[in-house]
């Protein structure tokens, strides 16, 4: 990693390539000769002073505040690694215990979006970003569609939506897209013997197929972009790859990004043993390799940075609110007990006594360590940048 940082937050990399070294800054991804990098991992003056006049090394300051909101926290799955379930199904089926149950009205929704008004004033944002979660989402499909309609009135520049799938139909994809939605996320659990396994209804029947068949329909009558996440454990590792054959020809990739996740332990039963490192990050890059040839997007490797919500205590750049007002510093921890750090009504609680509750993405997951962790996305970005430039998609 490159010594030198931008800010707080936000660090430009090195990392190894087969001809030199990729320096990853704000939005620039440059091949640099092995002799123009010091043994610190510094890069050489004539190096740093053409990256500089060319902005890679630009602050990423966020240009839109960031707002996610949990119409309700119900699902329709039961996974039992969830990180929002509160204990196993004891009764040994699908319906593990979960967080409280809530659900966006109305009159939430005005209390959000007032809220929302005043913390973009304070900080001068001048858009919106909007990401719709759950639970599952699609469970209150009146509360999403008022609350993008609503969240237009705020300079709405993009509007997301973290969904299972299962519930979506090609009538409420239009509608959505109509209302201000840009893209959805939908999560595969590996192959579709594992997914079908893990991924389950409440009643156990396999929700693969169903997935697949509503985002083909759902790309047919929209043209909304989608990001398919793929859950990696111990679990699914060895069947990762297959489901590139099981979705060719079902949905269109042009209009996909992959990305492959370490999935971590909720504390439910749901262990990540990956190991060693080093071969999990060599598999990992082969499957980003493997969907760019199937025409499919991958994310592009990127300055090391954190999330825009949770990172600055007290929610300068963005928030998670629950269902029901209830402001939480993180989508992991939204909806527990114990975590709350106000409400869109009272705003932020004194940072001083809630300092405990202010949480950041990963904190509750079994996960490699740093280093390990930064290894391996080395390894991967590594890999994709190598392809692109082999290419010429760089």
């Amino acid at each position: 990693m490159l010594g030198t940082r931008v800010d707080d937050v936000d660090a430009p990399r090195l990392i190894k390539s087969r001809h030199g070294w990729w320096f990853v800054g704000n939005q620039t991804w440059t091949l640099i000769q092995p002799d123009h990098v010091r043994p610190d991992g510094t890069v050489s003056a004539a190096v740093d002073a053409y990256l500089r006049d060319r902005g890679a090394y630009r602050p990423r300051t966020p240009t839109a505040f960031s707002l996610t909101v949990l119409t309700t926290t119900a699902c329709n799955l039961g996974c039992a690694y969830c990180f929002q379930n509160t204990d196993l199904d004891t009764t040994g089926g699908n319906r593990p215990a979960r967080i409280d149950r809530r659900r966006l009205n109305a009159d939430t929704i005005e209390r959000i979006i007032t809220f929302t008004a005043d913390r973009m004033a304070r900080t001068e944002s001048k858009k919106l970003s909007l990401l719709l979660f759950g639970g599952e989402p699609l469970l209150n499909p009146d509360g999403c569609l008022r609350m993008l309609r609503r969240a237009g009135a705020l300079n709405l520049s993009s509007a997301h939506m973290t969904t299972n799938g299962v519930l979506l139909t090609p009538t409420l994809s239009r509608d959505l897209e109509k209302a201000g939605l840009n893209g959805i996320q939908v999560t595969f659990d590996g192959s579709r013997a594992d997914h079908d396994r893990i991924r389950v209804k409440h009643s156990g029947a396999p929700t693969f197929d169903t997935i697949v068949h509503n985002i083909a329909r759902a790309s047919e009558a929209t043209s909304l972009r989608w990001s398919l996440r793929v859950n990696v454990s111990h679990h699914t590792f060895d069947r990762v790859g297959e489901i590139f054959s099981q979705l060719e020809g079902r949905i269109d990739p042009s209009r996909c990004t992959f990305s492959f996740a370490w999935v971590g332990d909720a504390g439910f039963g749901y262990g990540n043993d990956l190991r060693p490192v080093s071969e999990v990050g060599k598999r990992f890059a082969a499957w980003n390799i493997a969907a760019l040839e199937a025409g499919y997007h991958v994310v592009r490797p990127s300055m090391r940075t954190t999330c825009q919500i949770c990172t600055e205590p007290g929610g300068r750049y963005g928030a998670v609110v629950n269902a029901d007002g209830t402001l939480f510093s993180c989508w992991q921890s939204a909806g527990k007990p114990g975590f709350e750090v106000g409400t869109v009504d009272t705003g932020y609680t004194d940072l001083g006594s809630a300092s405990d509750r202010w949480v950041s993405c990963g904190y509750e997951y079994a996960q490699p360590d740093t280093l390990a962790v930064e290894e391996l996305q080395d390894t991967v970005d590594g890999a994709v940048l190598d392809h692109l430039h082999a290419t010429g998609r760089l």
